[in-house]
């Protein structure tokens, strides 16, 4: 930096070096956000759909709870029905009890349908698409809704 006579700056430069310095950090970041749009961050979200096993897999006249995707099959001889077992109150796991489903976060009594018996819940549980690969394995998809009863028929 250049200095005036006695190690003094002048106030003209001093003004200069403080511009270059703010302009410089804005142009740093011009580029860094360019660089962020061309390589989006993007998020993968599990997929919807996923394989429940073979139809010989469940029992006659049974219901399975598939814990890890929180849904319910029933197969009996009509066919095999999907339910979701996620409680339409705030999304707490409901359980099976002897004629339906509980939740226990907060007291939602659900019928053997899905149905809202009791509790904060304000809609009964979703019915889920239930479906027969070519290969003969059961597809649910947690994200299509069908209506109260469906049935594959097996």
């Amino acid at each position: 930096m250049p200095e005036e006579k006695g190690g003094k700056i002048k106030r003209r430069d001093f003004m200069l070096w403080i511009g270059w310095g703010t302009l410089f950090p804005v142009f740093a970041g011009m580029i860094e956000e360019t660089v962020k749009f061309i390589f989006p961050n993007v998020l993968y979200e599990p997929a919807t759909t996923f394989r429940a096993g073979r139809p010989e897999d469940y029992p006659s006249d049974s219901v399975t709870f598939l814990a890890e995707k929180r849904v319910f099959v029933f197969r009996d001889n009509g066919g095999f029905r999907a339910l979701s077992a996620v409680c339409t109150h705030l999304g707490c796991t409901v359980r099976q009890e002897k004629k339906g489903f509980f939740c226990p976060c907060h007291g939602s009594v659900f019928d053997a349908n899905g149905f809202v018996l009791s509790g904060p819940a304000p809609k009964p549980l979703d019915w889920l698409s239930i479906a027969l690969t070519r290969k003969g394995e059961l597809v649910i998809d947690v994200a299509k809704f069908v209506e109260t009863g469906y049935k594959l028929k097996v």
